[in-house]
């Protein structure tokens, strides 16, 4: 345990560091932690780095890496607030080109997490997750683009 804490402490200093490379992989290494949300504040400032879209694209990567609910959500805030055009764009970039969603499993999974995530308490992971269902067909149209013709 104080071994993860000490990794931890260090991917969080690494998070201030001049370096993008070490900037990424503070993001990569804090996304993956079990303690996420003690370390929000930091994983948002590296999601919206404006320096570098390499660090937001290797942070909204590890966060989506998690398929869980949480790391979405991270995503999804950081989409919502992100005042940078390049920063923006980098994270939609991730959320469209997630290979996970590509798959029934990850598509149904993306869904459930997106309709939780419909009633979160801050307003823009609210707005991104309707703007997200919105965009997505319902299954039972690809079923049917998908079915033999007559």
């Amino acid at each position: 345990m104080e071994s993860l804490d000490q990794d931890l402490s260090k991917a969080i200093v690494n998070a201030d560091a001049p370096a993008w490379s070490l900037l990424a992989a503070a993001g990569r290494q804090l996304a993956a932690s079990a303690k996420i949300d003690e370390v929000a504040d930091v994983l948002l400032r590296l999601l919206l780095d404006a320096q570098d879209t390499g660090v937001t694209q290797d942070t909204a990567d590890a966060l989506l890496a998690r398929k869980d609910t949480v790391g979405l959500r991270h995503v999804l805030l950081a989409r919502s607030c992100a005042a940078c055009f390049d920063t923006a764009d980098q994270i939609s970039a991730a959320l469209d080109a997630d290979p996970d969603w590509m798959t029934t499993e990850g598509a149904d999974r993306l869904i459930k997490q997106l309709r939780e995530l419909k009633t979160d308490d801050d307003d823009g992971v609210r707005d991104e997750a309707e703007r997200i269902l919105a965009q997505i067909r319902p299954r039972e149209e690809w079923a049917l683009d998908s079915a033999p013709g007559p």
